[in-house]
């Protein structure tokens, strides 16, 4: 198993994102917003938007972005072939690693589990 994280894993158009924007299939809270959109690829695609105005260090934001995708390549397995943005909202940085980990990780399973239910209905 490999946890790298390709181009072909990664959401990198504005054309991609655009797309998944009006989507219905997303798992929120407080702090972050999770939406998906079914796709033709053979394996599940992340895209990262952390704002400046909600996230103003370069650090955090890059911390952020680090657990992210980190937590996504555990994860990828069990999602199906789905295209997933991730946005963050305000007062995300005072998430601790541990806390946005395991948010990120309550959140691959509710849209794993959502994405299959509206598949197969």
């Amino acid at each position: 198993m490999s946890f790298a994280f390709p181009k072909e894993l990664r959401l990198l158009k504005g054309s991609d994102f655009k797309r998944i924007k009006g989507t219905r299939l997303k798992a929120s809270s407080e702090h972050l917003l999770l939406l998906a959109k079914p796709s033709d690829c053979v394996n599940p695609r992340l895209g990262l938007a952390v704002a400046k105005r909600h996230v103003k260090n370069a650090v955090d934001r890059n911390r952020i972005k680090r657990l992210a995708r980190e937590s996504f390549r555990h994860n990828i397995d069990e999602l199906p072939n789905i295209d997933i943005i991730l946005l963050v909202r305000s007062g995300v940085n005072q998430l601790n690693n541990e806390e946005l980990t395991l948010c990120l990780e309550k959140f691959w399973k509710q849209l794993a589990k959502r994405a299959k239910n509206c598949s197969s209905s």
